[in-house]
């Protein structure tokens, strides 16, 4: 593969030369003017080489090109950037080597922002279509918007309406691997100043291509459905408006991908009530029982079984509503701006928790609902003037509420045994029939309850004040601003325990870490020269802070460090340089960086637990945590038509995100310092700094994220004009090195991946058709995993084991067939 690798890249030097050199090729390339890329990235439009900060542009038309009907996909134009929507819940970006979970409770580590308006990434990352641009803007973002963000912003443009004439397109895609994805958009004048554009997406796909082998053979499976409307008004030349209305209904039946050897969780079995059901161990009970080693999690699997063994069903219904004003009006002097966004939605999650199948034959059961109610608006002033002194000033609001639901129903999974004086967890402690009393009630910090309903509501309120200022003179620029952003977030946690003796709703979270409240500072300042015609270089500043944050549901007897985050701040500084030849047809940008994290939030899965108020309180738990950190990287893209007839695009990142001798939240059965689950569960090397028993700590230098430091993407595209049509081929290739991670403490592979195209478009581009195959190599590389395997916990008589970790893998080769018409 290396040797295939190193052949196609001194291939494609001697072709660029020998392209180059040849005169009436040269002359060609000089004469055909390629398209100027323009961005909204400073809140105004300016040219791709003129924006002072690193950026990466996915078009609309490279998205239909190259079929990027996943929206993860679009990570392969943007080396450094990991997007990830495996299951339809719990979406996120990766950017810079910073990472974020959406269950943390924090604002993203990477703002989505759909049409100006902040978006929900487990929205929008489910459905791609009928797109005019995506903006991908590196590095911290606390200035120019109303939501700052660490890593970066993705802006993402939907098409809009044309005022002076009807047009459109249709597409239609099928695969081999079950793939059909049916989109389009039509456009049409209602009046001079009245337009109207519509669009709508089907689209189905296996997800991670897994079959569930205790199911029979079940597949993953996805359906989106989605619809679009936009209306534009523009009365005149000094005022625009465009409101939008987006529906989207996505159906996902995911099966978590397992790897290991499986294993007999448990052999022994209670038959005292009858019907046979899981024992503790003897120590804690004895009685009547029946051995059977026969049970098993299931088989040895290995990544490319793409396989799952879980009991039940993981399923997410994805139902979201979204309406966005954009309204603007010049006054001559200055420009008057307006918008507004609202998104309704709700995501329902029904899944067995017994991921690995610990406990054959049993459900664990797992009900999310996860509402979501945002009201935004920001109205913004700006002067018009060109050049010299100008300036801008700005109100943002956002309001979001809901009550979460999270309910688990453990019928089954009750642990009867005739040791009364062991009996802590079973029975006995509800007051089944039968048993003694005196018995230790049932708490929080135990676990496994007959059933759990949580209550977690929803309400944050975001306030944010800015003001900028700018100067231009000539071929300098200096641009800066500030930003205050007050915001309350009010995080509460209600529990009831429903068994043999049912309890209220309970709240658990202490009501001194019930309301965070922060006033942040944020903002930047960006100073840029040109050199020469068209080569520019810069330097940046920026600052983005992130509020902190209370765990929900957390345990109890646990130390506050544990329960509540500190504020996020991040600085950062960089320098770039941008530029174009050969009359543009050449665009280069180069630009490296260092950013500095105090008390980065992150969440850590898994982690095992014992309370300090009462012995007998152990499990295993989430936890949010801070620990300080830093970036430093760099990024370079090349781009460009070096004839008429070849288009190629090549870009890297290098971002090296590493903890700072951080004390973190771990595992560390074996006492070895290390993240590891080798051995009897227990706590050891504690943080003595926060007085924390509670949990494991280790001293970490690690990643901040699971991600590679160095990234490589490249695309091209070749056409051979044969008369009124023109065939073409085409490839996306995608390079992610392996490493080793210490948080999983496993070594992830080198990753190659690369889709070909090769088809065929008519006269204009109205219409074309091709055939294309995904992930050419067919390889099958993990690209997440679990620290150890997926242990399930079992009231106080411990874990068991599966003999499976859980991961993600590089979906299978695919091939397909994709036809589009343009009107």
């Amino acid at each position: 593969m290396r040797k295939s690798s190193l052949f196609f890249q001194a291939a494609g030097l001697a072709l660029a030369s020998g392209l180059l050199s040849s005169p009436d090729l040269a002359q060609a390339a000089e004469e055909e003017a390629s398209e100027e890329i323009i961005v909204t990235a400073m809140r105004d439009s300016r040219s791709l080489r003129e924006a002072p900060m690193s950026i990466t542009v996915a078009t609309g038309e490279q998205i239909a090109n190259l079929h990027l009907t996943d929206f993860k996909d679009v990570q392969q134009l943007a080396p450094g950037l990991e997007l990830t929507n495996n299951t339809g819940r719990n979406n996120t970006a990766t950017l810079r080597g910073i990472s974020f979970d959406p269950d943390q409770g924090t604002s993203p580590s990477v703002e989505l922002y759909f049409n100006e308006m902040v978006a929900e990434t487990q929205a929008t990352f489910a459905a791609i279509y009928d797109i005019e641009q995506i903006e991908i803007l590196r590095g911290p973002q606390g200035t120019l918007r109303g939501q700052g963000a660490p890593a970066g912003t993705m802006l993402i443009s939907s098409r809009k309406p044309n005022y002076t004439e009807s047009e459109g397109y249709v597409q239609a895609l099928g695969t081999t691997k079950g793939g059909y994805n049916l989109q389009g958009g039509f456009s049409f004048p209602l009046s001079d100043t009245l337009a109207i554009r519509v669009a709508g997406l089907a689209d189905g796909n296996r997800i991670n291509h897994v079959r569930n082998l205790t199911r029979g053979g079940e597949r993953s499976e996805s359906r989106t459905y989605s619809g679009r409307v936009t209306l534009g008004f523009k009365p005149n030349d000094a005022f625009e408006a465009t409101v939008m209305y987006q529906y989207l209904k996505a159906d996902n039946n995911v099966f978590q991908q397992v790897v290991g050897a499986g294993s007999n969780p448990y052999g022994i079995y209670s038959t005292l009530f009858g019907t046979p059901r899981p024992l503790l161990p003897a120590s804690f009970g004895g009685g009547p029982f029946a051995t059977d080693t026969t049970v098993r999690s299931g088989p040895a699997l290995v990544a490319s079984d793409y396989a799952a063994v879980s009991d039940g069903i993981y399923r997410v219904i994805n139902r979201h509503h979204v309406i966005n004003l954009n309204a603007k009006y010049d006054f001559g002097g200055v420009t008057l701006s307006m918008l507004a966004g609202f998104q309704r939605g709700k995501i329902t999650t029904e899944r067995d928790q017994d991921l690995g199948n610990a406990l054959p034959g049993i459900n664990r059961l797992n009900l999310v609902n996860v509402p979501t109610k945002i009201d935004q608006q920001e109205v913004r002033l700006e002067s018009n003037n060109p050049d010299g002194f100008g300036w801008s000033v700005g109100v943002y609001h956002a309001f979001r509420r809901g009550l979460v639901t999270n309910d688990t129903l453990n019928n089954d999974l009750y642990f009867y045994n005739v040791n009364p004086a062991a009996q802590v967890n079973g029975p006995c402690a509800f007051g089944f029939p039968g048993c003694p009393g005196n018995f230790t009630p049932y708490t929080l910090a135990n676990n496994l309850p007959l059933q759990v309903f949580v209550n977690v509501p929803l309400d944050t309120r975001t306030w944010s004040y800015n003001a900028n200022l700018r100067y231009y003179s000539g071929p300098f620029k200096i641009e800066g601003g500030i930003r205050y952003t007050p915001r309350k977030n009010t995080q509460t946690t209600q529990i009831r325990l429903v068994g043999f003796r049912n309890q209220p709703y309970t709240e658990i979270i202490n009501p001194a870490f019930q309301v965070n409240e922060s006033k942040a500072w944020t903002g930047g300042v960006n100073v840029s020269y040109e050199l020469a015609d068209k080569l520019n270089v810069y330097a940046s500043y920026g600052r983005a802070f992130r509020s902190p944050t209370t765990g929900v549901s957390t345990p109890v007897g646990i130390t506050q460090d544990l329960v509540r985050t500190t504020g996020e701040k991040s600085d950062s500084f960089e320098i770039g340089l941008k530029g174009a030849m050969m009359d543009g047809k050449l665009n280069f940008t180069l630009a490296g960086y260092y950013q500095k994290i105090d008390g980065f939030i992150r969440k850590f899965d898994g982690i095992f637990w014992r309370s300090s108020a009462d012995a007998s309180g152990s499990g295993f738990f989430s936890f949010n945590y801070n620990g300080d950190a830093s970036v430093k990287g760099v990024e370079a893209e090349l781009n460009g038509r070096f004839t008429r007839n070849w288009d190629f695009g090549l870009s890297m990142a290098y971002a090296k995100g590493r903890y700072n001798n951080a004390k973190l939240p771990c595992n560390d059965f074996a006492g070895t310092g290390i993240p590891n689950q080798n051995g009897t569960r227990t706590v050891q090397g504690y943080n003595a700094a926060t007085n924390s028993p509670n949990v494991s700590f280790c001293t970490s230098s690690g990643r901040l994220a699971e991600t590679p430091d160095f990234s490589l993407t490249a695309n091209t595209e070749l056409r051979f004009p044969v008369g009124n049509v023109t065939p073409f081929v085409a490839a996306l290739w995608t390079h992610r090195p392996g490493f080793f991670s210490t948080q999983s403490n496993f070594q992830y592979e080198t990753r190659d991946n690369l889709n070909m195209f090769i088809g065929v478009r008519g006269p204009d581009n109205k219409w074309s058709l091709d055939v294309f195959a995904r992930n050419v190599f067919n390889q099958s590389k993990i690209t997440n995993i679990s620290l150890g395997n997926a242990l399930i916990a079992a009231a106080v008589s411990g874990s068991f084991d599966p003999g499976y970790r859980t991961v993600n893998t590089t979906n299978p080769r695919e091939f397909g067939m994709t036809a589009s018409f343009k009107f």
